[in-house]
């Protein structure tokens, strides 16, 4: 089923992203999260694609036994930069073999550890040339999901310009957005607002990623570009040495953040899980979305 009927049907939705183990580390060790997560009853679970494609084997075959093997509905990720138009043909055949009806379709990261890589001899530059191509060849067999930055995309300098790139995702045959992290919800309420006085009338999903230590934080502003408001900028300074005491912190934060956003009748919301079931579980059980030894 693609997602966006799940969206029409019911809401607000739980879903949660996990993301495949490295390559030195054996497959198993995902479906261990996956078991976990799976008490939570989430409308689907999303698996990404690793860095320049690095994961692509994993996060396909992970993505098809979350659904076949845990019943769970599952969205994979799909990065176009560095590949060449046959190697997303190939790619989404097989998805489609599969039985995996939705895709994440991003650009991806370019990748900084090729200093010959040149960005204006590939043949995919942006996403919605992805998006146009998935539909073109697929018609409405996939469900399409997209990213968008409520702070603005870093390589974007202003949010009315990526705002504007997000509209033409979504004309291309976007059905709903997810977020990337945000830390503050009066950033993303303004954004949501932003987004449907240009038109984009889809589904808007907050994406949250729980702060779990103070290191953790920090990579993702750095990566990210998420501001940090004053109360969580008290909270990492507080507890920046009592990681046990960071932790709690940062899931009751997480727990407020997404009641408020609730509150305001947001479709649903996307749970940056980090393969960390336990915590997830903590925050998905403070928000009344489940709860404990229900399912």
């Amino acid at each position: 089923m693609r997602i966006i009927e799940l969206y029409r049907q019911k809401a607000p939705l739980l879903s949660l992203e996990i993301f495949p183990p490295r390559m030195a580390y054996p497959l198993e060790s995902v479906f261990d999260t996956v078991k976990e997560l799976k008490k939570l009853n989430p409308a689907y679970i999303s698996v990404t694609y690793g860095a320049g494609g690095s994961n692509r084997e994993r996060t396909v075959e992970i993505a098809a036994r979350v659904k076949k093997e845990y019943g769970i509905e599952a969205q994979a990720h799909l990065t176009c930069i560095g590949h060449r138009q046959e190697d997303i043909k190939n790619i989404l055949a097989r998805l489609n073999r599969e039985g995996i009806c939705n895709i994440m379709a991003l650009r991806g990261d370019i990748p900084e550890d090729e200093p010959e890589f040149d960005f204006r001899r590939q043949e995919y530059h942006y996403a919605f040339e992805l998006i146009r191509d998935i539909r073109a060849a697929y018609g409405d067999s996939f469900g399409i999901a997209a990213a968008a930055h409520p702070e603005g995309h870093p390589e974007c300098p202003r949010l009315k310009d990526d705002i504007f790139h997000l509209k033409n995702k979504v004309d291309n045959g976007v059905d709903f957005l997810i977020t990337q992290l945000f830390f503050d919800n009066r950033i993303f309420f303004d954004f949501w607002e932003r987004c449907q006085a240009m038109g984009i009338n889809c589904p808007v999903i907050p994406g949250i990623m729980p702060v779990l230590n103070a290191g953790q934080i920090k990579r993702m502003i750095y990566l990210c570009g998420a501001s940090m408001p004053a109360g969580l900028l008290k909270l990492v300074d507080k507890y920046e040495k009592e990681p046990v005491d960071m932790e709690k912190a940062g899931i009751d934060y997480a727990s407020q953040q997404i009641k408020e956003l609730l509150e305001n009748a947001v479709a649903g919301v996307h749970l940056y899980s980090m393969n960390k079931p336990r915590q997830i579980s903590e925050i998905v059980y403070n928000i009344g979305l489940a709860s404990p030894g229900k399912y």
